[in-house]
């Protein structure tokens, strides 16, 4: 048996410093396990004295006042336990943290509980499919769930809200452009009318119309000026989020253009609304979300029908709230459930637009669609067999003359 000798270790040299061993990962996180240990502590020591006050001490009851109760108590416990460690900005720093996320985590859990409770109460009307497929003019009070549908009410919503849009995205886009390209008094009181009918009323919305449309024009209720009436709240909410976020493109860019001799209206539609276009998008979400669900217009305007009319010129039509409004109302536990299912579909339906906007005008300045990519290619292509060719036939190409510039006259 031989025993291997031992490697000599070698040491640094005198007055040099030993080599740097293996890099240690770093934490970047600000969260620290005290930050959980007080979280932690503090909730439960909240729950336990809620308890004690509401089941020994004090005559309390109800789960709402022991919820506040306790969440007072953990701010308060969270606060003293954080100021063992910190001072007192770093304190109010945590509270105000806490109390943002708390109310983060009461919305979150509202809209989750309005959408499954929906979802839940109209569970039994989703499931037939004469549902999406008939209307109601075959089915009374009493009739079971598998007669009738909302198919109207879905074709007069899609009508009403197509309309609507059609009129007022390119209508508040060219204002908001005017707003910000064109200062001056009168942009400037266009800008305060704006701002003041985004707290219109929906019922006025449908009144105006009703008076100015229906009554002084004389036509009949139709989904046309239910479309107007939605057009009238839409707008004044896509010219101000349109003014607003063409406000942030930056100033540069458009001087740049300028410098290249760019006209106003070229630097406008080339480079300032597609470094908008994101934001233009929210703009159009905003107004379809305020138009979409809203109900008086459209019965002051287009009226109530049971049967499907796809013809919006002409004959009264109904939009999917105002389905769910008249349903609901309905003391018969089908006409409810057929009420919850229409908001349910509704809410779909609102998601579905919403998506088909972001695809449509999501992308950010200098992302290209598919098509523009590929004619980027064929571009990119002819200039290098242009430039292949110059630099083959070099007497050939400066004897051509130049057809991209157009000889100027000499008379």
């Amino acid at each position: 048996m031989t025993i291997a000798p031992e490697r000599p270790v070698r040491r640094p040299p005198a007055g040099q410093a030993p080599p740097p061993g293996p890099e240690r990962r770093r934490t970047t996180g600000t969260l620290r396990a005290s930050d959980v240990y007080a979280v932690l502590g503090a909730a439960v020591a909240s729950l336990a004295l809620t308890w004690l006050l509401f089941a020994r001490l004090l005559p309390f009851s109800g789960a709402v006042g022991f919820v506040i109760v306790a969440y007072v108590l953990f701010l308060g416990l969270y606060a003293l336990l954080v100021s063992f460690d910190e001072d007192g900005p770093a304190v109010r720093d945590r509270i105000a943290g806490v109390v943002v996320r708390t109310l983060g985590l009461l919305l979150l859990a509202v809209l989750v509980f309005v959408v499954a409770f929906t979802l839940w109460e109209g569970r039994e009307a989703l499931v037939h499919l004469n549902f999406f497929t008939e209307d109601m003019s075959l089915a009374g009070p009493l009739e079971p769930l598998d007669v009738g549908g909302i198919l109207h009410a879905v074709v007069g919503t899609l009508e009403q809200v197509g309309i609507a849009l059609a009129l007022t995205v390119p209508t508040g886009i060219v204002c908001a452009v005017f707003l910000n390209e064109v200062p001056g008094p009168f942009a400037r009181l266009v800008r305060t009318v704006v701002e003041a009918m985004t707290a219109l009323p929906s019922i006025v919305a449908g009144l105006f119309i009703y008076a100015t449309v229906i009554l002084a024009l004389g036509t009949e209720r139709s989904g046309l000026a239910a479309s107007l009436a939605l057009s009238v709240m839409m707008l004044p909410i896509i010219i101000r989020a349109a003014d607003v976020v063409i406000r942030l493109v930056p100033g540069t860019l458009r001087e740049a253009s300028y410098a290249m001799g760019s006209s106003r209206w070229r630097t406008v539609w080339h480079v300032v609304l597609p470094t908008a276009r994101s934001g233009l998008t929210t703009a159009v979400i905003l107004g379809t979300a305020r138009g979409v669900g809203e109900t008086s217009p459209v019965l002051l305007t287009a009226g109530f029908t049971a049967e499907l009319n796809a013809l919006p010129t002409s004959g009264a039509q109904v939009s999917l709230p105002l389905a769910t409004f008249e349903l609901v109302k309905s003391p018969e536990p089908n006409m409810i459930a057929r009420g919850f299912g229409t908001a349910a579909v509704l809410m779909l339906l609102v998601l579905l637009l919403f998506v088909l906007a972001r695809i449509a005008g999501g992308r950010g300045p200098g992302q290209l669609t598919k098509r523009q990519e590929r004619r980027r290619a064929l571009a990119s292509e002819r200039d290098a067999a242009r430039q292949s060719a110059v630099r083959r036939h070099p007497a050939r190409s400066a004897a051509a003359p130049d057809r991209s510039v157009p000889p100027r006259s000499t008379s």
